[in-house]
């Protein structure tokens, strides 16, 4: 029998000088947050870590520095401005890794907090819509803090945590955090969607990355048959695909007949298809993002998002010089593992220009960015310009390919880079 306590009596296990993992995503209990930031005066150094926390994160605030220290292991929106301030920090760190720090005890947890489904007549509840990193902060942690929620989607796969592992619940029915990436896709991602798409070939295993490209992508596919998925994120461009058969998973070179994820992040939509669906696994993100686990399926095709791209290859997707805008995230687990698949592309996807018209192909990456794929690792990289093929090219062909795909307004100013750098 489960016992609840309120949001109150639970924070309260929460001591200075604590390490807090708190679970990101749909899954981010933010009344629980709130809570802990209503709580400050009786706390000092307690360190958050976590991976895409989203909506209104209070502790990230300015005027709980003395209490709070954002230490982000993929840093979103509500916490950027704390972890490039006096009150945050970044680990870089690639996602299939994070594991290893909170089970080898380089990141130790003192409490994980954590949003579940009700348990089972079992007694097991479910870590729901984002299995990932979480699945290890519970085993870690030396106390749990779940919120048990009706409209958390029970999912299959490895977030089945036993009530006997929970330490204090709090009950809430509210509304899970959601995100419509279909409604942000222009005229632009529409164009690469389909440069992808072309990429793509029957029978293949497909990961996307988060944002607006990798649903655009996914629009596409409906012509493709026999398509599988092995990916760290579900978003709501795979359903169709799933019930129209497109997306079967028959020619995986591993879990064949199911969906592999780690967590997905959408519209209610998708979580009431992945509620007791078992035809889509959710995954410990050290499996899920293994590159031998991700090379074992024939025709991988990982698809991935960048912010800028240098001449030579060189692929920064997590700062904006040295503003730490996201994460190393999965990017480079999958690249990787798609680069050693038979048959498997690496593929990185960005529109030629920000929303604000900046290059984002450009002779030099900004100073203090950070280059997540590195150019001897990259493959195709694809606009809405149309595709490069850089691997086994040299650094002036490279330039050239590069340049093919950039924004017509920008490539004068490239050619005059590339001639200045080259010779040629």
């Amino acid at each position: 029998m489960v016992h609840y306590v309120s949001p109150e009596d639970a924070i309260k296990e929460i001591q200075s000088g604590n390490r807090v993992f708190i679970h990101g995503s749909a899954c981010t209990p933010n009344f629980m947050i709130d809570e802990l930031a209503s709580q400050a005066s009786r706390l000092q150094n307690v360190e958050i870590v976590s991976i895409t926390l989203q909506g209104n994160v209070e502790v990230a605030k300015p005027e709980y520095k003395n209490s709070f220290h954002i230490n982000s292991l993929f840093t979103s929106a509500p916490v950027r401005d704390a972890v490039n301030s006096d009150r945050g920090d970044f680990v870089p760190v690639f996602l299939s890794e994070i594991p290893i720090l909170f089970k080898n005890n380089i990141l130790p947890l003192d409490v994980a907090l954590v949003t579940v489904s009700p348990p089972d007549n079992h007694g097991y509840c479910s870590l729901g819509t984002s299995v990932d990193i979480a699945r290890s902060a519970v085993d870690s942690a030396k106390l749990v803090i779940a919120v048990v929620n009706p409209n958390m989607p029970r999912t299959h796969g490895d977030g089945m945590v036993h009530t006997d592992r929970i330490d204090k619940f709090v009950f809430s029915d509210r509304e899970l955090l959601t995100i419509d990436y279909a409604s942000k896709v222009g005229e632009d991602e529409r164009k690469i969607g389909k440069n992808v798409a072309e990429l793509i070939d029957d029978k293949s295993t497909l990961q996307m990355g988060i944002g607006t490209i990798p649903d655009a992508v996914l629009k596409c596919l409906h012509n493709h048959k026999d398509l599988g998925i092995h990916t760290e994120m579900l978003s709501d461009g795979v359903i169709d695909l799933i019930l129209n058969d497109v997306v079967n998973n028959k020619f995986k070179g591993t879990h064949l007949n199911r969906t592999i994820t780690s967590f997905c992040f959408g519209t209610k939509k998708l979580y009431d298809f992945v509620d007791d669906n078992p035809s889509i696994a959710f995954m410990d993100v050290q499996d899920v993002n293994y590159p031998i686990n991700i090379m074992r399926n024939k025709k991988m095709h990982a698809i991935n998002s960048a912010i800028e791209i240098d001449l030579t290859g060189q692929v920064c997707a997590d700062s904006i010089g040295t503003y730490q805008y996201s994460g190393i995230g999965g990017q480079m687990d999958f690249m990787r593992g798609a680069a050693l698949s038979e048959g498997g592309k690496p593929i990185v996807a960005l529109t030629s220009r920000t929303k604000k018209g900046i290059p984002r192909i450009v002779p030099f990456l900004k100073q203090g960015a950070g280059v997540v794929t590195t150019r001897g690792h990259i493959h195709y990289i694809c606009t809405e310009f149309g595709v490069a093929y850089l691997y086994g090219k040299n650094l002036r062909q490279r330039a050239k390919e590069l340049i093919s795909i950039a924004h017509p307004d920008d490539r004068e100013m490239l050619d005059r880079a590339a001639f200045e750098r080259f010779k040629s």
